[in-house]
């Protein structure tokens, strides 16, 4: 069994203000993704100017912050909000949902491609490269704040949290989707995006990937036993349920733009 590295969860304590890693997390996710998009920009394909960069990382931001919120409150604590629907603007409480937070970014990207006269798919395949940066980050601020933790296992790679309040051996499922959703899905989508691709190639990838990443560790991760219909069937946890439908657009938007790209045959003569 690993040990539990000794990470306070708060970083920074300023007189009553606390600074969590996890707040910070989200700060470093956008100083790098920021990067990452300047360097893309100067990609001859590119259909952003540098200049576009810095609105397209606030919007991006909001989208974020509101939608990952939003999200929260709608799939996993909708009960709460109808007991106290002012518990849904205390963000500070805790309480994000990665699905929510991708439809909040889908929302960014169509207003900002509307405002600039950019294709949404082409926009899309821009920020994919980048976007298992912001998972890998944020997955480290889940670990440092013990939460999200997997589920029990007699593994030499456990890990007993010192907020379980049951104490069990588990899986440390931060890591691995740190590992798989943040690195493995970066270094491929990068890779890939070093020559021009087909128009919805990269976006399709990345929701194929995400959803094919969280699906797999979601065996491995503590279901969200607060939700009354926490395994449906069973097994289905409420993770794997809101990422079949990006594998199933993932797979149509590969499918599509790998069809558009391939010339069509000559009629024989």
């Amino acid at each position: 069994m690993l040990p539990y590295p000794p990470i306070d969860p708060v970083a920074l304590t300023l007189g009553p203000v606390q600074i969590h890693w996890y707040g910070l997390m989200y700060l470093l996710s956008f100083a790098c993704i920021w990067r990452l998009f300047l360097w893309r920009t100067h990609q001859p394909w590119s259909p952003v100017q540098p200049a576009q960069v810095e609105d397209m990382i606030f919007n991006g931001a909001l989208g974020v912050i509101i939608g990952g919120r939003l999200g929260y409150v709608l799939f996993y604590q909708f009960d709460r909000f109808l007991a106290d629907p002012l518990w849904a603007l205390r963000i500070w409480e805790g309480g994000m949902a990665f699905h929510g937070g991708l439809l909040g970014v889908l929302a960014a990207l169509y207003w900002t491609a509307r405002k600039n006269r950019l294709s949404f798919l082409r926009l899309g395949d821009f920020i994919a490269p980048a976007m298992p940066v912001g998972l890998f980050f944020g997955r480290l601020g889940n670990f440092i704040g013990q939460e999200l933790w997997g589920r029990p296992t007699e593994g030499w790679w456990a890990m007993v949290f010192p907020h379980d309040p049951q104490q069990l051996p588990r899986h440390p499922s931060q890591l691995y989707e740190a590992a798989l959703e943040g690195l493995v899905l970066f270094a491929g989508l990068w890779w890939l995006s070093r020559k021009q691709r087909p128009v919805g190639l990269l976006s399709g990838l990345f929701l194929l990937g995400y959803g094919g990443f969280r699906f797999a560790v979601e065996f491995a991760r503590e279901p969200d036993m607060h939700l009354a219909d926490s395994l449906l069937f069973g097994w289905l946890t409420r993770g794997q349920l809101l990422s079949t439908p990006m594998i199933v657009l993932g797979i149509a938007l590969l499918v599509w733009a790998l069809r558009r790209s391939t010339p069509a045959t000559a009629p024989k003569t």
